[in-house]
């Protein structure tokens, strides 16, 4: 009953406008310094912790970009903590460092840890993105060889521990679920009782990953007819980034969009095992992460809310209520974000400058 009544909600007509919200919320920013944030959580003892992807490096292992230009490898990937003190003022600290990170010589828009999930006795699992085939990592030596994995993270007065979980990107090179070319990039990555679930925005696909490591295919994102940048219709391709658990125990799964990256073409899809997807919440443009409210109200965050294509960074926040309605939180505060999650006390965790090394943010955002 719980499922079917969410979903009715949510498939309820959209506004078309978000209509800003202008009452309370307020924005404090609670990490600085930080490089491409992306992905973030709530650990066990209360701290927010999140993915850097890291700002690339110097070293003479580079590539060739998709996007034009070099990008070159280094190990400035990590996960960082993030706590309030006693008297209030707040602190970071890299939990886990040394992860691989792949980015041009301004260290933006880098490919590295792209999110971060509790696991386990006090770990947590991370996705490490790569934008290829499993093939290129063998050009970027032994460290290229972690991206496109899962990995399991620790740390502890002992100090820090890295192992391999995972292999999205294997899995791909070897079944390309969508038939549509092997091409793989981890993004989201959620922690279950029985191993973890992951994105994989290249391979358009949601995946299982037991707790030994085998990689399968929980759902595929299908294309879409969208009309093109010069007229007639082009096919988009789904590039789902985000996944989380829904009030209802469903996992809900966000989407980017391929090009052209149609403003308003992004869509939430709800997830059962051994169902199909189906489409729960429409009408975003660009999402890069999703998460629920105490009310269990859906927040989609998008990391360009003018779409992609338009060059403007600016990202929004939107909480859809019970009736599907749209209500944008904190406009006009947030620029490229990357991540999302709701503290125990209802406030909003929010990854800001998420394509910039150096200038990323942690923000906290109460009273909404």
């Amino acid at each position: 009953m719980l499922a079917g009544a969410l979903t009715a909600t949510m498939l309820a007509p959209a506004v078309a406008n978000a209509a800003p919200m202008r009452d309370r919320a307020w924005v404090t920013v609670v990490a600085r310094g930080l490089d491409n944030p992306r992905g973030v959580t709530i650990g066990y003892d209360g701290a927010v912790v999140l993915a850097e992807a890291g700002r690339g490096g110097r070293s003479d292992r580079c590539v060739d970009s998709p996007e034009g230009g070099k990008v070159c490898l280094g190990l400035s990937g990590g996960i960082t903590a993030v706590s309030v003190g006693r008297r209030g003022a707040w602190s970071q600290r890299r939990i886990v460092g040394g992860l691989p990170s792949l980015a041009g010589r301004d260290g933006a828009s880098a490919v590295g840890p792209h999110d971060v999930s509790p696991y386990g006795d006090r770990e947590y699992v991370t996705a490490l993105g790569l934008g290829g085939t499993p093939q290129s990592r063998f050009d970027l030596g032994l460290a290229g060889l972690m991206l496109g994995q899962t990995l399991i993270v620790r740390s502890d007065r002992n100090g820090q521990s890295t192992r391999s979980f995972g292999d999205p990107a294997a899995f791909e090179g070897r079944r390309d679920p969508d038939r549509q070319g092997v091409d793989s990039n981890p993004y989201s990555i959620l922690g279950t009782r029985n191993g973890a679930v992951a994105v994989d925005a290249g391979g358009n696909t949601l995946l299982t990953i037991g707790q030994r490591g085998a990689v399968s295919t929980l759902a595929v994102f299908p294309n879409r007819m969208v009309a093109g940048p010069s007229g007639g219709r082009v096919s988009m391709q789904a590039v789902p980034t985000s996944v989380v658990r829904g009030p209802d125990g469903a996992f809900y799964v966000g989407q980017l969009t391929g090009f052209p990256f149609p403003v308003g073409g992004a869509r939430v899809y709800r997830v059962v095992p051994g169902q199909q997807p189906t489409v729960v919440a429409r009408g975003f443009t660009n999402i890069v992460d999703i998460a629920f409210d105490r009310q269990g109200r859906l927040l989609v965050l998008e990391i360009a809310k003018n779409g992609l294509a338009s060059g403007d960074q600016t990202g929004a926040l939107i909480r859809v209520d019970r009736r599907g309605n749209h209500t944008e939180l904190v406009p006009g505060r947030l620029t490229a974000p990357g991540g999302l999650a709701v503290g125990a006390d209802g406030s909003l965790f929010v990854t800001n400058h998420s394509t910039s090394a150096g200038r990323g943010e942690l923000l906290r955002i109460a009273n909404v």
